[in-house]
């Protein structure tokens, strides 16, 4: 296994992650039926999104929270979706790279994963 060092490194663990939620029975389908991802547009976006989370590079513009509140009125995002996607992200996390970075990918989807999964939830009871 080699360390997350590179671009080129978050785009592979990227690319394997949402092969896996793609065809995943648990939360596969927000992304393939409710969302219905672009993923010529989706995956650029995600990578610019860890680029800038574990690299500094500012390359990601935009609010990821914002984004699922739609997703999440049509059909409800709960915790388990949530801790769901995170186990399926540090699996490939740690299936495919070690080190400090790798640590940190996980630390940080885990946070991402407690904070969506609460804000759905709130967003469920207030409408």
């Amino acid at each position: 296994m080699k360390k997350l060092e590179t671009r080129q490194d978050i785009e592979d663990l990227v690319n394997r992650f949402y092969d896996k939620v793609q065809n995943d029975e648990t939360i596969g389908f927000f992304f393939n039926d409710v969302a219905k991802v672009d993923w010529s547009h989706h995956l650029p976006k995600m990578y610019s999104f860890w680029e800038t989370l574990l690299f500094g590079q500012i390359s990601y513009k935009g609010n990821p929270m914002a984004i699922h509140f739609p997703i999440n009125a049509q059909v409800p995002m709960e915790k388990s979706h949530f801790e769901h996607w995170v186990k399926l992200w540090t699996a490939t996390v740690e299936e495919n790279f070690t080190g400090e970075m790798a640590d940190l990918a996980i630390y940080k989807a885990s946070n991402i994963a407690k904070l969506m999964g609460h804000k759905m939830e709130v967003a469920r009871k207030i409408r």
